[in-house]
Parts: C-alpha cells; sequence; structure tokens
C-alpha cells in the first residue's frame, strides 16, 4: 500500500467508524440497533469495503460490485450500498488530487470520466443490495443492462435519489452544507462523535431524506426534516458535546419505533465526514 493510499484508507475508515459509533437519529448506533441491523455490522462492513475502495487497479464500477459483493460475504445484508457509491468516486479523487488540484476538482474530473461499464458494474450492485423502494424507472431502468455512462444515469434518478443527485452535481451537498457544517462542528465541539451527529442533523434538516420519502412518503419525510430542524436549534445553543445525546436520544427513540430510517442522511454524513478528514489529512487545498 502506498503512503497515498494510507492516508486515504484511514480517512474512509474513520468515517465508516464514526457512522456506527455516533448517535444518528432513526440510524443504526452502538448505542442503540435498529431497521434488523447493528453497528457491528456497520463496523464489519467498513473493514470489508475499504481495501476495494482504494484499489487503483480496478474501475470504479467494479470497486462498486466488488465491495457490495464484500458486505454480503461479511454481513449477508444491504448496510452501505449508499455509502460504497460516494466513497468509491471520492477514494478515487483523493488517490489522485496533487498539490494544484482541489479534491472536488479531481472529483469533477472522476464522475465525467465514469463509463458505460461502470454502469453496468453499478448496476449489478444495486440489484445485488436490492435497495427498499427502488422502484421500476422508464429510462435506462436498473434491471436491464446500461447504455450510457453512468454520471448520465445518475441523472435519471436525481429528482428521486440524493445519492443519484451527488453524481450529476459533482457532491454539491457534501462539500457545501455538509462540510460547512463539519467544519463548524470541528470549531466548537472537541469531539469527532459529535460532530458527525450535528452533521448529520444538519442534512436531514436542510433537505428531504429520499430514503424516507421513497418508504413512508413525502409527508412524513417533510415532518421528520421539520423535527430535525428545531432539533438543530437546540443543538447549536450547545457549547460542549454532553448535553447532545439527551437531545438526540428522544428523537431517536421516536423514528425508531415508527420504523423510520434516514438512510440517504446517513450515507451523505458518512461522504461528508471522509471529505473533513480527507481535507486535514491531505490539506486544505488537496
Amino acid at each position: 500500500m502506498t503512503p497515498r493510499q494510507t492516508t486515504v484508507a484511514g480517512a474512509l475508515s474513520k468515517a465508516c467508524r464514526l457512522d456506527a459509533i455516533a448517535l444518528k437519529p432513526g440510524n443504526v448506533s452502538v448505542l442503540r440497533a435498529g431497521h434488523g441491523m447493528t453497528a457491528t455490522d456497520f463496523l464489519a462492513s467498513a473493514r470489508a469495503i475499504v481495501p476495494i475502495l482504494i484499489d487503483e487497479d480496478l474501475p470504479i464500477g467494479d470497486r462498486i460490485e466488488h465491495a457490495v459483493q464484500a458486505t454480503f460475504e461479511r454481513v449477508g445484508c444491504n448496510t452501505n450500498l449508499g455509502i460504497i457509491l460516494l466513497l468509491a468516486p471520492l477514494a478515487e479523487a483523493a488517490l489522485r488530487v496533487h498539490a494544484h488540484c482541489a479534491l472536488e476538482e479531481e472529483l469533477g474530473r472522476v464522475l465525467h470520466s465514469l463509463s458505460v461499464a461502470d454502469a453496468a458494474a453499478c448496476f449489478r450492485a444495486i440489484r445485488l443490495a436490492n435497495p427498499a423502494g427502488l422502484g421500476v424507472s422508464a429510462n435506462q431502468d436498473v434491471a436491464a443492462e446500461p447504455t450510457l455512462p453512468l454520471r448520465q444515469l445518475m441523472g435519471f434518478a436525481r429528482q428521486r435519489d440524493a445519492i443519484a443527485m451527488q453524481y450529476t452535481d459533482c457532491f454539491a451537498t457534501i462539500f457545501g452544507d455538509g462540510l460547512d457544517a463539519f467544519e463548524r462542528g470541528r470549531a466548537s465541539l472537541g469531539s469527532l462523535v459529535s460532530v458527525a451527529s450535528v452533521v448529520f442533523v444538519h442534512l436531514l434538516a436542510a433537505q428531504l431524506d429520499s430514503h424516507i420519502v421513497r418508504k413512508h412518503g413525502f409527508a412524513t419525510a417533510l415532518d421528520v426534516s421539520r423535527r430535525a430542524c428545531r432539533l438543530e436549534s437546540s443543538l447549536k445553543a450547545c457549547e460542549n458535546p454532553g448535553p447532545i445525546r439527551a437531545l438526540l436520544d428522544p428523537f431517536d427513540e421516536v423514528l425508531k419505533s415508527r420504523g423510520i430510517n434516514p438512510g440517504t442522511t446517513a450515507d451523505l454524513t458518512v461522504a461528508t465526514l471522509t471529505v473533513g478528514l480527507l481535507k486535514e489529512r491531505l490539506g486544505r487545498g488537496r
């Protein structure tokens, strides 16, 4: 493993570990299981996927497919399809980036270089993961063989899936709202675990969770985002990490009691943590 691969793998592993440790209302954590999964499943999945995501000999699509396969071999269920879809191009951009190129610039080049073969491998991965609420598309349905490059295909799904939107918008949510929340948290909170929680709540307040929309409908997703907005106001008044869990716990209990999982927001949070950690470890401009 090269020094750069070691650095990138470290950031990916740390972000995935924070995802499993931090309390993110409605989502699985070490503090509370949910939706038939435990934090142990997510930690095991992370260990399985990180070496694949930094394998520079594999095209992006193959990394996605192999990572999903490795996850199922390790834990037997879909714990991380969204995480894999977001981290695969991010990892490649971080491996390529250099002193005179910002991470987001290199990511743009990676996304524009994605091919039809990448799309075919990605479709196979999605079919294997079989995420809830997948539905059927009139254009380039995932059940068929794609004929367009992966980034272009993501454009057909961008209105109903926030992860697909990241592919078309060059991860604008993550480098914008997400990274802003990460940096504010880093400046005011000493704990990265607390930073992960506040990033999650901020993203959930800022936009409807597309996983909730698909499974429970627009009205439920809107209600969850409005509750997250009120929670974020309370979190901003915290000057230290101590009271954070007490504020998050009731919302977590409500969402889990209703079977509501803001899974897309959790995936975006992992990608945001990855970008924040990469910028710290590679340098601000890289």
